[in-house]
């Protein structure tokens, strides 16, 4: 009994003394962890000091061009679209090539007006880059074509939506624009009534993502932008003027122009930005869009399709301001070379600024029925014809510019006639399509791909058939 009370009384102490150490090298466990966790905290602390530290002292790398006293900021390598490459592409591109010449970013480059603007500005030694985000409302090719044009004369175009307020920051950050000329818009009126949001995103909220963007940079340029003759809407005092009502809008397309006009004043009067606005009448010529009536009339006599010729409510001829498109920018140029400068910085207005709006038109309305007769006898076609009642779809029947405003402050007086006008956009017509006779449908071509397609088939594949537009 002795000897076995002894070795419980042994168990017991055993036990306990395991449980006490166990107890021991937790509490040591736990000691060293809190220790490590403090040494971890502090070295972190420390990095991030040193880290801080480094940032704050490090002096900022520039470049200089003593020339044009450039503020630029690199586009990092994390950007979708690149980083050291792409941005000598921008640099190359907006770099003027003639003492004083301007540095412009034009959107919408890769458009019809856009495109023509562009080249010139590049040929009179402005540095030009131009912003595109090549949508499909009509053939893309074609826009791809004008881009390919103006990579010749050394013009890049970033593709991009307007809205991407971060890109446009971007730009603005490593070029120090003079002028941005913003042309990019959704255009035409009777597509509105199949997709309205499309206006909404591009000509109200693309107008307040620019403005956003070039009021926040420092310089700020000057602003010209594209609206339209369309804000006279109902307006029935001819010929049209800058000092008559626009606030009775045909169509949502007039209406989100003139929106934009209201967002302008907004915009100079808070921060000080130099803002010109022109009202285009009816732009037409080689490389023109697709949508346009001129454009749709000569590849349906071509094709000898009929073509629907409106009468206005009265019965009458609808007629349009048509303006030759060498002659727009002349007026666009004109309007550059007087814009004044933004007068704020970093966001902020310092004083007042410049604000403008200008007709661009030609000054002589002409029918519909001439433009058609015009076409006929340039395509040695006769067109078949039917005459029908303008639908309600926000087209207007008649158009008139008064531009003596713009003649009175910068000179610009259109010189080009519709018969002269027509004359070279069909030569143009004929030439990208292919087209090496009049009489199309026994002709062949080679399309790129080295297969061959009748002419009629090449037309229809150049463009798909959407909506006939007059704006």
């Amino acid at each position: 009994m002795g000897s076995s009370s002894a070795a419980t009384d042994a168990a017991s102490k055993g036990a306990k003394l395991e449980r006490y150490n166990t107890y021991l090298r937790r509490i040591g466990t736990t000691k060293m962890m809190a220790s490590s966790s403090k040494l971890l905290f502090r070295t972190c602390l420390f990095i991030a000091l040193l880290l801080v530290l480094f940032i704050t002292l490090s002096p900022p790398t520039t470049t200089t061009d003593s020339s044009q006293h450039r503020r630029r900021r690199s586009l990092t390598s994390s950007s979708p679209r690149g980083g050291s490459p792409w941005e000598k592409q921008i640099l190359a591109s907006s770099t003027p090539r003639r003492p004083g010449g301007l540095s412009i970013l034009v959107t919408g480059a890769a458009g019809f007006v856009g495109s023509h603007l562009s080249l010139a500005l590049k040929k009179r030694g402005d540095g030009v880059l131009g912003l595109d985000n090549f949508n499909n409302y009509y053939d893309p090719s074609l826009k791809r074509s004008r881009q390919a044009l103006l990579a010749k004369h050394g013009i890049f175009i970033v593709e991009a939506d307007i809205n991407d307020g971060a890109l446009l920051s971007q730009l603005l950050d490593t070029v120090s624009f003079s002028h941005v000329v913003h042309l990019a818009a959704q255009a035409g009126v009777r597509y509105a009534m199949q997709n309205p949001s499309s206006y909404v995103h591009s000509n109200i909220a693309g107008l307040v993502s620019l403005f956003e963007a070039v009021k926040s940079a420092n310089p700020q340029p000057a602003v010209i932008w594209a609206s339209s003759s369309s804000v006279y809407g109902l307006n029935t005092d001819n010929p049209f003027s800058e000092h008559h009502r626009t606030d009775r809008p045909a169509s949502l397309y007039a209406a989100t122009k003139k929106a934009g006009e209201e967002i302008a004043h907004t915009y100079n009067h808070i921060y000080g930005l130099s803002i010109t606005g022109l009202r285009f009448f009816t732009v037409y010529g080689p490389w023109g869009r697709p949508d346009m009536a001129y454009f749709f009339f000569t590849k349906n006599i071509l094709k000898r399709k009929a073509i629907n010729i409106f009468t206005g409510p009265d019965g009458r001829d609808v007629a349009r301001d048509f303006t030759y498109i060498d002659d727009v920018v002349k007026g666009c140029i004109g309007a550059i070379d007087t814009a004044e400068k933004s007068t704020g910085s970093g966001g902020k207005k310092r004083g007042s600024a410049q604000l403008r709006i200008y007709n661009l038109g030609n000054t002589s309305p002409v029918s519909v029925q001439k433009l058609v007769s015009i076409l006929e006898e340039l395509l040695n076609l006769k067109a078949k014809k039917n005459v029908v009642k303008m639908p309600s779809n926000g087209d207007v029947p008649f158009t008139h510019a008064n531009v003596s405003l713009a003649a009175a402050d910068f000179g610009y007086r259109p010189t080009t006639d519709l018969a002269t006008g027509l004359r070279k956009f069909v030569k143009w017509y004929l030439s990208y399509y292919g087209l090496q006779s009049k009489v199309v449908f026994s002709s062949y071509r080679f399309t790129g791909g080295g297969e061959m397609m009748r002419e009629e088939e090449a037309i229809t594949a150049c463009y798909a058939e959407k909506h006939v537009e007059w704006k």
